[in-house]
């Protein structure tokens, strides 16, 4: 993903808002929701740090303690949530282990970590952060049992629940640690009215050392105000740390994307095919169907009305010839779009139809074990055909040859011929449309064509189901 990040912060918050932006502690837009590397994060981390330390009044003057704290505290009853979570599932789990039953852990943690993500993604929002998670993959097998081994195969499930555990140990500490200092800090802000309230001497903030009067309290206000202040930095430092690490384990992987993207390419390519096989199959029991009868109508009135010499006879016969190239037409139309031979005998069949009907002698060596998967056939199929149509328009030559072979997984077409060469893909060859179908299903392509020839082009297509 490109680098780049975009801190989004009002003017009033002031000098050092970058260096915010960059920690996480405001909305960042960089590289989506992919994360960047750890020498950014830790530039950022520190970036962060020097901004608040340089600019100490600015940063007090912003929205942005308040927005950490915020986070903090929302996060204090999530973390002891799952905690407590945690150790429930840990009880269960050595509770049911003598009676076999023990495997409940993996699925406890399961119902425990995605909760918590889809939580702490609403809760990033406090800081600005707009965040993703991972897309799930369909169970195979509907019910509890397919879900729960559909989720429990993906990384991102064990990454959230990892997520979880942090949260409910050391974050769910430190928050708490944290809020104990904030209300030791009121206590000492409150003294004065306090002391007001209960009379001088009776109120105790050092052990043995009665507070004498109102006023005297006001030197507890000033510290406790003071702790409010210093508490600020360790907030933020909290909410940057908290904030990265749930953008370092609960968004997707760069990984997990291009398998997302590999697969709604499969997709995009079998919805696809489909659609060539319905318009084939409309064309072919629809127009084509009402064309054969035309024909023959046409050929049963040219019977009755007898010989040529009878009127309207060569307008039959003209409307009769005009329909069989309809006919022929919408045939080869038909076939460009998906032939029938293909789904019904495969790919040597279809080929071997093609080689039959060209003007130049094609010899197929064709030999798979078995049908391949729809979407590969016909990308194969429309590779030959449109190498082959190379071949007779700009080749020059007297023979080609076909050959495919299944090898570790993926089809291998070769399509020579004899011809002068020098094909450029650029020169409008349909070389490069080539190439861009093959792409859709992540399949390559090359072509050896010197001067003087022979051309060679060569295909590869994954063709795992």
């Amino acid at each position: 993903m490109a680098a780049g990040a975009e801190g989004v912060a009002g003017a009033e918050d002031g000098v050092g808002a970058e260096g915010f932006a960059r920690a996480g502690v405001v909305e960042v837009r960089a590289d989506g929701p992919w994360g960047r590397g750890a020498d950014a994060e830790v530039r950022a981390y520190a970036a962060d740090v020097r901004a608040a330390v340089r600019h100490p009044l600015a940063f007090l003057g912003s929205a942005r303690p308040w927005r950490c704290l915020l986070f903090v505290l929302a996060g204090l009853p999530l973390g002891l949530t799952v905690l407590a979570a945690l150790a429930a599932v840990l009880e269960v789990a050595l509770v049911l282990t003598p009676t076999g039953v023990g495997l409940f852990l993996p699925l406890g943690c399961l119902l425990l970590g995605l909760p918590t993500a889809r939580i702490e993604v609403r809760r990033l929002r406090l800081l600005g952060v707009r965040q993703g998670l991972p897309r799930r993959r369909l169970p195979l097998r509907p019910g509890l049992r397919g879900w729960s081994r559909a989720r429990l195969g993906e990384p991102a499930t064990w990454w959230q629940c990892g997520y979880a555990l942090v949260l409910g140990t050391l974050y769910a500490g430190a928050g708490a640690l944290l809020l104990a200092l904030l209300a030791f800090a009121g206590v000492l802000v409150v003294t004065p009215l306090v002391v007001w309230a209960l009379a001088p001497e009776t109120v105790m903030i050092v052990p043995g050392r009665p507070v004498p009067g109102a006023w005297a309290g006001l030197w507890y206000t000033g510290a406790g105000l003071l702790l409010v202040a210093v508490l600020a930095w360790p907030t933020l430092l909290l909410a940057a740390a908290e904030a990265r690490l749930a953008r370092a384990m609960l968004a997707p992987r760069a990984g997990d994307r291009v398998i997302e993207l590999t697969r709604s390419r499969v997709r995009l390519a079998d919805a696809f095919e489909a659609e060539r096989r319905r318009i084939e199959r409309d064309l072919h029991d629809g127009a084509q169907q009402q064309l054969v009868a035309l024909t023959m109508t046409l050929g049963l009135a040219r019977m009755e009305l007898g010989g040529e010499e009878a009127p309207g006879a060569a307008l039959v016969e003209r409307a009769r010839g005009e329909a069989r190239r309809a006919l022929e037409q919408l045939r080869e139309l038909v076939r460009g779009i998906h032939p029938q031979v293909l789904t019904d005998h495969g790919l040597r069949a279809a080929v071997e139809e093609v080689a039959r009907r060209g003007p130049l002698p094609v010899r197929v060596d064709i030999a798979l074990p078995h049908r391949l998967p729809a979407r590969v056939e016909s990308t194969a199929y429309f590779t030959i055909t449109e190498a082959l149509t190379n071949a007779v328009r700009h080749s020059g030559g007297t023979e080609a040859v076909v050959s495919a072979r299944l090898r570790g997984g993926r089809l291998v077409l070769r399509v020579r011929d004899d011809g002068l060469g020098g094909a450029d893909p650029a020169a409008g060859s349909g070389l490069l449309g080539l190439a861009e179908r093959l792409a859709v299903l992540d399949g390559r392509l090359e072509v050896s064509s010197p001067k003087g020839g022979p051309t060679e082009v060569r295909a590869e297509v994954p063709c795992e189901e």
